[in-house]
């Protein structure tokens, strides 16, 4: 099946940017690394909002490997964030990143957030990749955590994904999908179910944006063009989710 279009990255008139924005659990680049960076390729994404990036021996030499096999440059993240990490096209203009450790529950994984502030077009957008916890207290507690980090970036508009170990109806999927866009339901495209990417049964990665962020559509992209199936299912353990997003242009 072929997709209908997904709007095209543009900067309007009145300085407001359509973007490309996906978020991709990458499993450490354990798996497929060309069919990896073929998927990524073919989303045409300004902003990558990456889960599970390598941390460990010479990961940031991986990092770069990902960005430059992608069509990208390395933003911000990685071991520095406990996994997430953030790439980006040429068309963002970077003015700060931060890397964010969260409080360390003894026994559970370290996790973070990337985090950065770009500018693209006349827009203004700070950006965020999580990986929350598999353990559901701790899951939620993160989600608010994400949710204060999202306000202290100090901007109007921003846009956070990830992997959130959480479907539409857990507590911590509801926590951001309350003040934040759940991009999906706000605007379907594509699939809808993102875990496994044999046989998906579960949409536990999103995307999601502040309320005045016009959401395009979003979704899994299987059947866009030059998005192979197989591909989707060498790539990683997870399948992506692109959003189209109008950011407003920035007094």
């Amino acid at each position: 099946m072929v997709l209908t279009p997904l709007p095209d990255s543009l900067t309007g008139p009145d300085g407001s940017a359509v973007i490309r924005v996906l978020s991709y659990n990458v499993r450490s680049m354990h798996d497929d690394t060309a069919a990896l960076a073929r998927v990524i390729r073919a989303c045409a994404p300004d902003l990558v909002l990456v889960q599970e990036a390598p941390r460990f021996f010479r990961w940031r030499k991986a990092a770069a490997r990902l960005a430059k096999s992608s069509d990208l440059v390395v933003l911000s993240g990685g071991a520095t964030a406990a996994g997430p990490l953030l790439l980006c096209s040429l068309r963002a203009t970077v003015e700060r990143t931060e890397d964010v450790l969260l409080p360390l529950t003894p026994g559970l994984h370290r996790r973070g957030f990337a985090t950065a502030v770009v500018r693209i077009g006349g827009a203004r957008l700070g950006v965020l990749s999580c990986h929350l916890s598999l353990q559901r207290d701790e899951r939620l507690a993160q989600a608010g955590l994400l949710l204060d980090q999202l306000a202290s970036l100090g901007v109007e508009h921003a846009v956070a994904g990830g992997d959130l170990n959480d479907v539409p109806t857990g507590k911590a999927f509801r926590h951001l999908a309350g003040p934040l866009q759940d991009c999906h339901a706000a605007a379907p495209w594509g699939g809808e179910l993102t875990f496994p990417p044999d046989g998906p049964r579960k949409r536990i990665d999103a995307v999601f944006a502040t309320p005045g962020i016009e959401v395009l559509g979003c979704g899994v992209p299987a059947g866009l063009p030059g998005v192979a199936d197989a591909d989707l299912r060498a790539a990683t353990d997870h399948l992506p989710v692109l959003a189209a997003l109008r950011v407003p242009a920035t007094p």
